[in-house]
C-alpha cells in the first residue's frame, strides 16, 4: 500500500534568513515514534538561505551530510581547507566522522537565494575517519541518477552506510519507473513539481513509499526535481550524530 507525508506534518525549526523546513522521514508511518527517522535515513532539511547569510563556521560528528542545491550558489569553507562554490548539479558529501567544521555563506549581490536540500545519514558506525566529496552532474537529466551509495557500490559519492539517493529532473508528461534494489525500501520526495503515484497525487516537500511492495512507475504531472532514497532499514547505525542522532522536534 502506498504511504504518503503530507508537507502539513513538517515543522519549521529556523525561519528568516535560514528558513529550514525540517522533513522527518518516519512521519510517513502511522505510529507514533520519537525518532525521525526512516531507517539510517534521519532527516531532510529543505532550505532556503537568504541573499546576505552567513551560517558560520560550526561543527558535526557523525553526521553524513549530503548537499544539494536546486538553485542558487552557497560558498562553503570547512575545516580540510576547502573554500568551493555549491550549485546546482555541485554536488558535496560531508562524511563528519569524529568531527568536521563548515562554514556555508550566500554573497549579498548575488542574483537568487539559495534553495537546497541538506539530507543527514546515519553512518555505520561512530567516529570514522572525517572526510569531504565533491561531483559535478548534470543539472537537467530526465532519466535517474545515481548521486550517493555505499562503499561498494559504482555511486561517485560515498555514503558511509546502506543507503542509495538518486535525482531525476523530468518534464511535464514524462512516465519514469522506479529503480529498485532487493532488500531496500524506497523514499521517493519531490523537491519541485508535482507527480502522480497510482492515484496519489505528489508535490512539492512530500514523499511516498511502499512498505510491502515495489513503488508503480509515476506520471509527471508538473515539471520536476525527484529524490529517491533506497535504505535499508536493517542497516546497522551509529545514534551518536549531530542532527541525524536527534529525536522529533
Amino acid at each position: 500500500m502506498i504511504k504518503k507525508l503530507t508537507s502539513d506534518k513538517h515543522k519549521q525549526p529556523f525561519k528568516g534568513f535560514f528558513t529550514a523546513t525540517r522533513v522527518q522521514p518516519s512521519d510517513i508511518f502511522d505510529e507514533e515514534t520519537t525518532d525521525p527517522a526512516f531507517g539510517p535515513l534521519a532527516i531532510i532539511d529543505h532550505a532556503v538561505m537568504k541573499k546576505g547569510l552567513t551560517i558560520k563556521m560550526h561543527e558535526h560528528k557523525n553526521d553524513e551530510i549530503l548537499s544539494y542545491v536546486w538553485k542558487g550558489t552557497s560558498y562553503h569553507r570547512d575545516s580540510k581547507g576547502f573554500e568551493v562554490p555549491i550549485s546546482a548539479g555541485k554536488l558535496m558529501m560531508m562524511n563528519a566522522g569524529s568531527s568536521f567544521w563548515h562554514e556555508e555563506k550566500v554573497k549579498l549581490h548575488d542574483e537568487e537565494d539559495v534553495e537546497m536540500l541538506q539530507i543527514f545519514v546515519r553512518p555505520r558506525e561512530s567516529d570514522l575517519e572525517p572526510m569531504i566529496q565533491f561531483h559535478e552532474k548534470e543539472t537537467d537529466n530526465r532519466n535517474w541518477y545515481l548521486m550517493v551509495g555505499p562503499e561498494n557500490s559504482e555511486a561517485p559519492l560515498i555514503v558511509r552506510q546502506n543507503v542509495y539517493i538518486f535525482d531525476v529532473h523530468p518534464k511535464k508528461g514524462d512516465r519514469l519507473d522506479i529503480p529498485k534494489i532487493e532488500g531496500y525500501l524506497p523514499f521517493l520526495y519531490v523537491m519541485r513539481g508535482t507527480i502522480g503515484v497510482k492515484n496519489t497525487i505528489v508535490q512539492k516537500f512530500e514523499a511516498v513509499t511502499d512498505l510491502e511492495a515495489p513503488l508503480p512507475p509515476f506520471e509527471i504531472i508538473e515539471d520536476a526535481v525527484v529524490l529517491l532514497f533506497l535504505v535499508d532499514m536493517d542497516a546497522p547505525m551509529s545514534m551518536a550524530g549531530t542532527i541525524s542522532g536527534m529525536k522529533k522536534i
